[in-house]
């Protein structure tokens, strides 16, 4: 072994010796940084191309064998350089102003998920940065480590100009970065060392490294550390990336090391495989329709936003994407406005919360010069009025959009009659999900966690058939379904016309249901008037059915007989069951024993009890159930609906307000085998 071998493995075994408890809060220069962690500033000097012009100095001191020196010239090189021109920022004035919710984040106090917990402190002095919140849950501890509060936190600064601000961000980062050390180089599901906490990260700091640049309050110490800690976070995103929508956020990260900081030996190398990388994600995501492979509009709208992010540090870093990839992008956010409910919030299916998403929406509209989108989520307040009728069907995905029209009391369905998805499923295929007059009506119950206290009672719930609107056969669920279409649904399982549309779909696989057992839903819309609902059972031997429809809480709602009906000011909802079936009706709401039912989650870690109507029957053999859905803005007494003719290919049925035109509406039920 020769003089400079045996160096640096001194270097190595002594560039993570702990530091005292509290002491990490003492290293603020340049000169302590490089005493603490000597082997790790020599190896962040190793990443950088001093073959840089601009470098040169930085070069000159480190082969001299000052580490200090080629430490403070690469500080000042970043002082001026031209990177990271437009995360730069002028400092603010100085004041004395605060921001609520900036200070209670400087107590170290999160609120994550709608989860409120505080970080505790650990023996050896550091931020407890594996902590799992209150609830104990590991969803808590990994978003903690995004270090988005430092957003919160860093925007507080600049619109107050209280240096208390910069100097905790200091603290944090100076904090975390030694406490995260050594970076382990693997791939990992520990809280700190988790792709998607490395990605987000990659995408916080370089807004604070360059827009406190010229600030006091952050230390060369702390900067150092960020720009020794950043390439061990591009390459954990370059080796141990994930897939789908994880992959669009840690490639975009990997992506905006190389771009912010191209000084890195390897940059050129992460922006060119990012590239390939994503574009290759990109055809791989996306189906022809727009729509993203996990069937959930909450990740479909992650991913479109990680492509979008990724297409504009390539704007910036002057790197030529392919043309599709703008186009998909387009194709994208027009999933979401054509989806969009009319009170503004998106479609909630699979893993997905109730998100607002018009803001996304009308930036879309004005990027992709798109006037059509904002007249759909302005309600005709601004843009162009679609030309065609104001349903959509996305063939890929399989979900029909029903719609009477753009008005703010729009009627609005959703249903799914498409695969399975890729990730964030649920078993729910032939779901259907009503909002009519402002209000939601019938519900998705939503996903309420993934891990932790509320995930442990209620996430089989959110996954399973029972949170949603379809059949159980023999008291069962359905299995999980085919995970990818291999090609669009064909056209005569659904339409689009000016006064009407439908779609109709299969399942046949429920769990630990032995024999024959399909269940066959057709869902038909007539514009602005009301929805019938076909549910065929195909079977090999006598059944239990159970149809549920799970209400928004905030409905009031009734059984008269057997029918079901709200009673509500304003936005109202009637189901009527047809064919004189013997149903046992029921309402669940909040039920814990013997199973988990009547629930809903509009967002992450947030639940309440909703009503939930079961119908109840035993059949013989294959038979075939009608349901007509009424809206209304006010209640509507006297309602008569029947079926008039049926048989095994057609049947007619009959639709009488009091006071309105009758309706007869027929529908084929000799579904395709």
């Amino acid at each position: 072994m020769n003089g400079r071998e045996w160096f640096c493995l001194v270097l190595v075994c002594i560039t993570f010796l702990p530091v005292h408890a509290q002491g990490w809060r003492k290293i603020t220069t340049v000169e302590e940084v490089c005493a603490a962690y000597p082997g790790k500033m020599h190896e962040m000097l190793e990443a950088f191309d001093l073959e840089h012009r601009e470098l040169t100095q930085v070069k000159m001191n480190y082969q001299s064998g000052d580490l200090v020196k080629a430490c403070k010239a690469l500080l000042d090189y970043y002082e001026s350089s031209p990177s990271g021109a437009h995360l730069r920022r002028t400092l603010p004035e100085k004041t004395e102003e605060t921001i609520t919710l900036a200070d209670t984040i400087l107590k170290n106090v999160f609120v994550i998920q709608n989860v409120r917990g505080e970080l505790p402190w650990t023996e050896d002095g550091h931020r407890d940065w594996h902590y799992k919140g209150p609830n104990n849950d590991r969803e808590w501890a990994w978003l903690s480590n995004r270090h988005f509060q430092l957003r919160t936190v860093f925007n507080a600064y600049f619109d107050t100009g209280n240096p208390k601000y910069a100097e905790y961000i200091d603290l944090f980062l100076r904090d975390f970065i030694i406490a995260s050390m050594p970076y382990p180089a693997v791939k990992s599901s520990t809280s700190v060392w988790r792709g998607l906490e490395v990605a987000a990260r990659a995408k916080v700091w370089p807004s604070v490294f360059y827009g406190l640049q010229k600030s006091p309050y952050l230390s060369s110490a702390t900067k150092l550390l960020i720009l020794s800690s950043l390439p061990d976070h591009a390459h954990y995103s370059r080796n141990f990336h994930n897939e789908n929508n994880w992959l669009t956020m840690e490639i975009s990260a990997l992506a905006t090391v190389a771009a912010e900081f191209p000084e890195y030996k390897k940059s050129g190398e992460w922006l060119d495989y990012a590239a390939k990388t994503m574009t290759q994600s990109m055809i791989d995501q996306v189906y022809p329709d727009g729509t993203q492979k996990e069937m959930s509009s909450h990740y479909h709208t992650v991913a479109a936003r990680n492509f979008e992010l990724f297409e504009r540090i390539c704007n910036r870093a002057d790197y030529p994407l392919p043309d599709f990839f703008h186009e998909t992008i387009r194709q994208m956010y027009g999933y979401t406005a054509k989806t969009v409910r009319p009170d503004g919030y998106g479609v909630m299916n699979n893993d997905g919360d109730r998100t607002f998403d018009s803001t996304l929406i009308l930036n879309a509209a004005a990027k992709f010069n798109q006037p059509e989108w904002s007249y759909i989520v302005t309600n005709g307040e601004k843009g162009v009025k679609p030309v065609k009728e104001p349903s959509y069907f996305f063939p890929w995905a399989g979900q029909l959009i029903s719609r009477s029209g753009f008005n703010p009391d729009a009627h609005w369905s959703f249903f799914d009659v498409g695969p399975w998805g890729s990730a964030h499923q649920h078993n729910d295929k032939l779901h259907l999900s009503v909002s009519a007059y402002g209000r939601d009506l019938l519900v998705d119950a939503g996903r309420f966690a993934y891990t932790g206290a509320v995930a442990d009672k209620f996430r089989g719930y959110a996954k399973g058939s029972q949170g949603h609107n379809v059949i159980l056969i023999d008291g069962k669920g359905q299995s999980p379904g085919q995970k990818l279409a291999e090609e669009p649904l064909p056209d005569d399982q659904w339409a689009i016309a000016e006064e009407y549309d439908y779609a109709w779909s299969s399942f046949d696989d429920f769990i630990d249901v032995n024999g024959e057992a399909d269940h066959t839903r057709l869902v038909y819309y007539q514009r602005g008037e009301f929805w019938i609902v076909v549910d065929k059972i195909t079977t090999d031997r006598p059944r239990r059915i159970d149809a549920l429809w799970h209400w928004h809480p905030d409905n009031k709602v009734k059984i008269e007989r057997q029918r079901v009906r709200t009673q509500n000011d304003h936005g109202n909802l009637q189901i009527i069951p047809l064919g004189g079936e013997p149903w046992d009706v029921q309402m669940v709401k909040g039920q814990e024993e013997p199973e988990i039912q009547g629930w809903y989650s509009e967002e992450y870690n947030k639940y309440e009890p909703n009503p939930t109507t079961i119908y109840s029957t035993r059949i013989e053999e294959t038979s075939t159930f009608v349901w007509v859905l009424y809206p209304s803005e006010k209640p509507v007494a006297g309602m008569k609906a029947e079926i008039i003719s049926y048989d095994q290919d057609e049947i007619t049925v009959r639709i009488a307000e009091p006071g309105q035109d009758v309706r007869e509406v027929t529908l084929l039920t000799s579904f395709r085998e």
